[in-house]
């Protein structure tokens, strides 16, 4: 799974990183050398994956989706992990008052359903006045806030019970400052699982901005390529038998969310310390077992003598 998983991470991350020098057209290229590309035009040498009802290649769109994609999940996942983090280890390690208030924050922010929630604040950050706000800015924005509550639930859980720990109150005792105490040994010690986090958060993400895009407050289509947007202009070509307009930008977000599914379940798998502690007592069984097969059977004394 854990191969797999990153196969597939990298096969995407590749198409991100390299967009420009891959694609055959740009996002927006509605022609090439040979004239106009053609509306609905089904797959072709020139085209492998067909054109859209605009006249757009499908399979530019889809490589340079990947690069959108990929820069909204590092936005988003970037920055709700810095501000969920500062706020959960100021919550569990302050506690009282303040505790209390950011806690019953998150709470109301994480009873929305993620999708709503994306939806509400894209519209209030865009605003429809800006090209910046209207695209890969304001849909990363507004799914950093669906992630903040999950992070900081996470890390200020983990606060709470490393700040109790013996080396903490080594710390105070020696007349370590608040914040060196903070940032230095609770903070250390209670950012173990949000690798696991980011991985599961990151399928969440491109999800997320898929169904921004599908509804239409996403990226705005002159800003970037987005899947999400070219599935639901692909509506009214399913039921004409066109299947090629949705077929690969859907098959990309199916193949992405489950490589960075299996990554994160796999990485959860390996920080099990009881599942390394079954894969040890059956490796080392399967040792024996082995050793007992095929090992030769040791000679009596006297034989080897004898001959």
């Amino acid at each position: 799974m854990l191969v797999a998983g990153l196969v597939l991470v990298g096969v995407f991350a590749v198409l991100a990183i390299f967009a420009p020098l891959i694609a055959p057209y740009d996002f927006n290229a509605l022609s090439g050398p040979d004239g106009d590309f053609g509306s609905r035009t089904p797959p072709s040498p020139a085209h492998p994956f067909g054109t859209t009802i605009a006249g757009y290649d499908v399979l530019s769109r889809v490589i340079w989706g990947s690069r959108t994609a990929l820069l909204v999940i590092v936005i988003a996942v970037l920055a709700s992990i810095f501000a969920g983090t500062l706020l959960g280890l100021v919550s569990g390690y302050l506690g009282g008052a303040l505790d209390r208030v950011l806690v019953m924050i998150t709470d109301a922010i994480y009873a929305f359903p993620s999708l709503l929630l994306a939806i509400v604040m894209s519209i209030v950050i865009s605003g429809g006045q800006s090209s910046l706000w209207g695209g890969i800015w304001s849909a990363a924005l507004s799914i950093t806030v669906v992630f903040i509550p999950q992070y900081f639930r996470v890390v200020r859980s983990e606060v709470v019970r490393v700040k109790s720990e013996v080396f903490v109150e080594s710390a105070r005792v020696v007349g370590a400052s608040r914040g060196r105490i903070m940032f230095r040994h609770v903070l250390r010690n209670s950012t173990r699982s949000l690798p696991l986090v980011f991985t599961l958060n990151a399928s969440e993400a491109i999800l997320t901005l898929a169904g921004l895009g599908f509804l239409g407050f996403g990226i705005e289509p002159n800003s970037a390529a987005e899947w999400g947007y070219d599935l639901n202009k692909a509506i009214a070509d399913v039921t004409n038998g066109i299947w090629w307009t949705s077929l690969w930008p859907g098959l990309a977000i199916v193949l992405v969310v489950m490589g960075l599914t299996l990554t994160g379940e796999s990485l959860n798998d390996l920080a099990d310390p009881r599942l390394r502690s079954r894969r040890r007592v059956k490796a080392g069984s399967g040792a024996v077992a082995a050793t007992s097969v095929t090992s030769p059977a040791a000679p009596e004394r006297g034989e080897g003598m004898n001959e």
